[in-house]
């Protein structure tokens, strides 16, 4: 048994050198958390494409204006009247009682630009010139009675079209109407002035011209031609006293045929809103 006892110390001083064995390293545990997901976006509801504007009825420049609602005197507040004597009898005569009066009798569109028809605050102006003073809301435009004289009809027509190219620079802002020619009644004309130029058969043809510069121009075209005429082609003896200018009650229905034919700037030019 002591013989035995050395090996034994040996055993364990050689255990003892070479160290105990170290547990076995683990691996971390697994995490029982659950996994982190991002959400989903939420997608945006459609937008419902937006409506097509409706499309804007230009407006006919080849027709006159079409009879409407009838507007209050003050309608013609901001209204100038550039004419000859037969404007001016309206102004007197109709009731208007307002509205700007640049007329001047024997006024003809040939000499529109140059005459110095009116004299205001002592100083002479043209019709054109004494139109650019103030701003107004409406040009009523007629001439064409004392221009039967000339038989020039393309003169006529080409200074009718620098006229109106005149007056809207002046008013670019402004509904420009062209007054068609009211009718004559040639017997009192012959009877009262002999002036046997002066004929309805002229008459229309200037009126015509006026619709196409209306057309050209896009401005509003007033047909007072119809108004008046009678069965006959011409204006009724009992409407005037020379076949020329209207008597009151005339000029009131004339009056009455503005108040019942108007267009709005915006009508006539939607693109310029």
């Amino acid at each position: 048994m002591r013989k035995s006892l050395p090996l034994l110390l040996v055993l364990l001083f050689v255990l003892a050198a070479c160290g105990a064995p170290e547990p076995s390293q683990s691996l971390p545990a697994a995490s029982t958390a659950a996994p982190v997901t991002k959400p989903e976006p939420i997608p945006e509801p459609e937008s419902e494409p937006e409506p097509e504007p409706e499309p804007v009825e230009a407006y006919d420049f080849t027709q006159p204006v079409p009879e409407g609602e009838k507007v209050e005197l003050e309608y013609f507040d901001d209204a100038a009247f550039v004419g000859d004597s037969r404007t001016d009898g309206f102004l007197v005569y109709s009731g208007i009682g307002r509205g700007a009066n640049l007329t001047s009798n024997g006024l003809s569109i040939f000499k529109l630009a140059d005459k110095k028809a009116l004299k205001i605050d002592g100083v002479e102006y043209t019709l054109l010139e004494a139109l650019e003073r103030k701003e107004y809301g409406k040009i009523y435009f007629s001439l064409g009675v004392n221009e039967l004289g000339y038989f020039d009809d393309d003169g006529f027509y080409r200074n009718y079209c620098a006229a109106i190219d005149a007056i809207r620079a002046a008013q670019p802002k402004a509904v420009i109407y062209i007054q068609g020619l009211i009718p004559l009644n040639e017997k009192l004309i012959m009877e009262s002035s002999g002036r046997d130029y002066l004929t309805n058969e002229h008459l229309r043809v200037y009126n015509d011209l006026m619709r196409q510069v209306a057309e050209e121009k896009q401005v509003a075209f007033l047909d007072l031609y119809s108004l008046f005429v009678d069965e006959n082609g011409a204006l009724p003896e009992e409407a005037s006293r020379d076949g020329v200018h209207l008597r009151t009650e005339y000029c009131k229905q004339w009056l009455a045929y503005l108040q019942t034919h108007t267009v709005d700037f915006e009508t006539l030019y939607p693109e310029a809103n």
